[in-house]
């Protein structure tokens, strides 16, 4: 019966691709072009933030981390991301962040569970970056809890959504150098009293969209990392490439 009325259904509204609307032969996939559109982070990649390397030598070290955090350790241990933020992810972010898409959740959550199974393997709790209740008001749902949740679902974690809260509303970051965005953040994430009871001793997976330079994760690990937290890993669904890696 089910699969007769999910036949019913394809007839009346016949399955769409989730990047470009094109008919596909699945509820909920892409079509061939969006699909091929995708760059999946693979190695070569930086050990500790995840930034995609143009080749393994950018490495430079046994450890093999970037420029960026071997110059400024950050207080997350590893940080990993399913897509590189490229015009094929950005088919898939920009509707689901700002266009009210958020049944986009799930197949994002879906390709971030795979590239950070190791990290979700460890986690004892999976928590979001916050957003601004401001920001929050104006948008109407947190992408960040949303992809939180899912994965939470996926791996059978449990999922805090309100584990941090952002004290003050911080400018777009976009156009920001590293240490600009670093600046920018600082001080700006808070843990509740009752969050430390929470962290104490435990594993924290951060759960974010979009990784640029990687300064609000740092600077919420920090506050996590300094009330108790064992460690704190960060899962993304996209990660801006550095583009001073760009060209070897």
């Amino acid at each position: 019966m089910r699969r007769a009325g999910g036949g019913l259904l394809d007839l009346l509204l016949p399955p769409r691709c989730l990047g470009c609307e094109a008919e596909v032969a699945v509820q909920g996939t892409l079509c061939p072009a969006c699909f091929g559109g995708l760059s999946v982070i693979t190695a070569p990649f930086c050990a500790r933030c995840g930034v995609p390397f143009a080749h393994a030598a950018q490495a430079g070290t046994e450890e093999g981390t970037c420029p960026r955090c071997r110059n400024r350790p950050p207080a997350f241990r590893e940080a990993r991301a399913a897509l590189r933020y490229d015009e094929g992810a950005k088919r898939l972010i920009l509707p689901f962040k700002h266009g009210d898409r958020t049944h986009l959740a799930l197949p994002l959550a879906r390709q971030m569970a795979r590239a950070g199974a190791g990290l979700l393997a460890r986690a004892d709790l999976v928590a979001p970056v916050p957003v601004h209740w401001r920001r929050l008001i104006g948008r109407r749902y947190d992408q960040a809890a949303l992809l939180a949740q899912a994965i939470g679902r996926i791996a059978g974690r449990p999922v805090v959504p309100d584990l941090l809260r952002r004290t003050r509303r911080t400018p777009p970051l976009g156009q920001k150098g590293a240490a600009e965005r670093a600046a920018t953040v600082e001080g700006a994430f808070a843990l509740p009293r009752r969050g430390h009871a929470l962290v104490a001793g435990r594993q924290v997976l951060l759960v974010d969209d979009v990784m640029t330079s990687g300064a609000t994760a740092d600077a919420c690990a920090r506050v996590l990392v300094a009330a108790g937290a064992a460690g704190v890993d960060v899962l993304a669904a996209a990660r801006v490439p550095d583009p001073r890696l760009g060209d070897g």
